[in-house]
């Protein structure tokens, strides 16, 4: 089966009729596609019969000094990708094709859009959010599926649906790894190799915190995250931490010390010019 490259509304609508009768399962992307994200696509194909990819470096994401202009961009590499596993529609648009010059109305991520990464990037979730959903108006898949990696993004995601009556099943993937553990991402390619040894300690930490859950609460799990990145924020390059928190799922408000059930332990540093996340789910 032939990959279709819609680049605007039109075209996506003419690739949608062509792909006929069956499930959508929509999987967007910034580009710059790696292996985990054809574990998402591969997810996909589990739960419909076409799936549609987006690739969209949003703008509205990116705040002042981020990596708007400089986020990598391979799209004839990634189209190859998407052939490779199986994607029927690639979608493709322009900033103006997405959004209006006169635009005035995004989705607000609300308190929970405000805390965590989002007290680091303010109006990051906003801008996330309003594009996910602008995906979901113009695709109208059945299903989506989105990374575990970006935990807070998809509890806002999951919470978008349910509070918008969205009609999109959402989909969590698992985490993919490297060998070294690192936590696939595209932002991986800025990581010299002095960079990439420092940050293997985001894994190391969340390794550390996870080998504590069955035996002690949540100061003891971050006490033992916290001492792994002490000991990489004297490497050189050093590792600089944002935050460290174990998050109540739901809400990612610090659980408490009777938390009981899952929770996320995630962390963010920078590394060198690299800023990074990483998350891992516990069962307390």
């Amino acid at each position: 089966m032939d990959l279709t490259v819609a680049a605007d509304r039109a075209g996506l609508v003419k690739a949608k009729d062509a792909l006929g009768p069956g499930r959508i399962a929509l999987v967007p992307t910034m580009g710059a596609l790696h292996e985990g994200h054809r574990s998402l696509v591969r997810l996909a194909r589990e739960h419909a019969d076409h799936v549609i990819v987006s690739v969209f470096v949003n703008p509205l994401q990116f705040g002042p000094g981020e990596d708007f202009s400089r986020y990598p961009r391979t799209f004839d590499a990634d189209l190859r990708a998407c052939e490779e596993e199986g994607v029927r529609v690639v979608f493709a648009p322009s900033a103006e094709d997405m959004y209006l010059p006169d635009r005035q109305v995004e989705v607000s991520a609300g308190g929970m859009g405000g805390v965590v990464e989002g007290a680091f990037r303010p109006g990051h979730f906003d801008g996330v959010l309003t594009v996910v959903l602008k995906l979901f108006n113009l695709v109208q898949p059945d299903v989506a599926v989105f990374g575990q990696k970006d935990a807070q993004q998809l509890a806002l995601i999951r919470r978008m649906v349910a509070d918008l009556d969205v009609p999109v099943s959402i989909v969590g993937a698992p985490t993919v790894r490297e060998a070294d553990g690192l936590a696939l991402s595209s932002r991986n390619r800025y990581l010299s190799e002095a960079d990439r040894r420092t940050a293997l300690a985001l894994s190391r930490a969340l390794r550390a915190g996870a080998a504590r859950a069955g035996t002690t609460g949540p100061a003891g799990i971050l006490d033992a995250a916290r001492a792994v990145l002490e000991e990489a924020a004297r490497f050189d390059p050093p590792l600089l931490l944002d935050y460290l928190i174990l998050a109540d799922p739901a809400t990612f408000a610090p659980v408490g010390d009777d938390h009981r059930g899952e929770a996320i332990l995630a962390v963010a540093a920078k590394v060198g010019t690299t800023r990074l996340i990483d998350n891992m789910v516990l069962t307390l």
